[in-house]
């Protein structure tokens, strides 16, 4: 397709899909004025928003600058997402003192000791391109940089465990069926070249060359390789102490950091992330928690998911997007926000949303 096609193609995608935030936020005027080298690469920036026009954000960064290059665009897409008030700089500042709250599930009620829960960061390496702009041999030489990391993470007592490799014919290749095996089990990402979104973006592409995966042996640290960004570095526990998770989560990351070279943080943006929904403490923290009353009769999980929006949360189905609630009610909570908020804002908003929403959900119990 010619610019002209798809100026006028982004321009249809504005009228009848709303909500796709790339199309909402384009400017004809603003893009007519790059170099056409510029107008190249925020096409490709852009990409899965026109391929794929029901996104809701419909942008992926390729380079670390693309933020601050191609802001006009990025801006106000990253301010409506993340709920910036056009008066309020976009910035990002950390916190991880977990001594200033105590958020323990199991004091919300006994029965959420037992809780599954889940937080994890997006981190990208300066010195690379983004996913989306990587070639085959970039994959391979960055996957090759974070092993050499993760044999001296390995040496650390709290942390030591092995690296599993997708990419045929390593040291560290598992077989297919291992690859299955831990897909099922949650601890590896899927096939990304079935994601639409994804090879729009060329984040998919050369699968799945570069990609694996370091578990410790108690499997409740886990570092993914090449999806969706570098590196998405995680803790996992089964328990209810929220402020543990988020410890064990900071105390890993800052020992991987020292092993790599510099993640790519900016005072704006934050953690630079492929996705802009990504952005700031680039931090997804969740749990999974069974609602039976509030799921009932609600499949698509629309009722819950309004009340959860109100708490700051989003719901989805424990077996990831666009599915519905799993066997008792089962959902997977999270908070919504990233960018602007602190690493610890994001705890306390996780924990009081879970203590509103069990309320509902014992309240709704007496009503029936």
């Amino acid at each position: 397709m010619t610019i002209e096609k798809i100026v006028g193609e982004i321009e249809k995608i504005k009228r009848i899909y709303p909500n796709n935030l790339m199309a909402r936020f384009f400017n004809a005027n603003n893009f007519s004025n790059l170099s056409e080298d510029d107008k190249y690469r925020l096409m490709r920036i852009i990409n899965t928003g026109i391929k794929n026009p029901t996104s809701e954000m419909g942008a992926y960064a390729m380079y670390v600058d693309d933020y601050e290059k191609f802001s006009f665009q990025l801006d106000p897409m990253i301010r409506d997402f993340h709920n910036i008030p056009a008066e309020h700089p976009i910035s990002q500042t950390n916190d991880w003192d977990t001594t200033k709250a105590r958020c323990d599930l199991g004091e919300i009620d006994p029965s959420l000791k037992k809780t599954s829960m889940r937080v994890r960061v997006a981190r990208n390496i300066s010195s690379f391109p983004l996913p989306g702009a990587m070639d085959k041999s970039q994959r391979i030489d960055f996957e090759k940089l974070a092993v050499l990391a993760f044999d001296r993470l390995a040496d650390n007592p709290d942390f030591g465990g092995k690296y599993l490799s997708i990419t045929p014919g390593t040291a560290n290749t598992i077989s297919n069926q291992e690859y299955k095996n831990r897909v099922a089990s949650h601890q590896m990402f899927k096939d990304m070249s079935a994601d639409k979104y994804l090879n729009a973006a060329n984040i998919s592409a050369h699968w799945p060359f570069g990609r694996g995966m370091y578990i410790s042996q108690k499997e409740d640290f886990i570092i993914w390789v090449g999806e969706e960004d570098h590196l998405r570095i995680m803790a996992m526990q089964t328990g209810g102490n929220l402020n543990s998770l988020f410890e064990r989560l900071h105390t890993g990351l800052k020992f991987v950091g020292d092993l790599l070279p510099p993640f790519a943080i900016s005072p704006k943006y934050g953690a630079i992330a492929s996705c802009p929904t990504n952005l700031g403490a680039g931090m997804r923290a969740s749990l999974h928690i069974k609602l039976p009353n509030l799921c009932a009769d609600d499949p698509k999980l629309e009722r819950i998911g309004n009340e959860a929006k109100k708490l700051g949360l989003a719901v989805r189905g424990a077996s990831g997007e666009h599915s519905g609630a799993g066997e008792g009610g089962l959902v997977d909570i999270s908070p919504s926000a990233r960018l602007g908020v602190t690493q610890m804002q994001i705890m306390q908003t996780l924990y009081d949303g879970v203590a509103a929403l069990w309320k509902l959900e014992k309240s709704s119990a007496i009503r029936e």
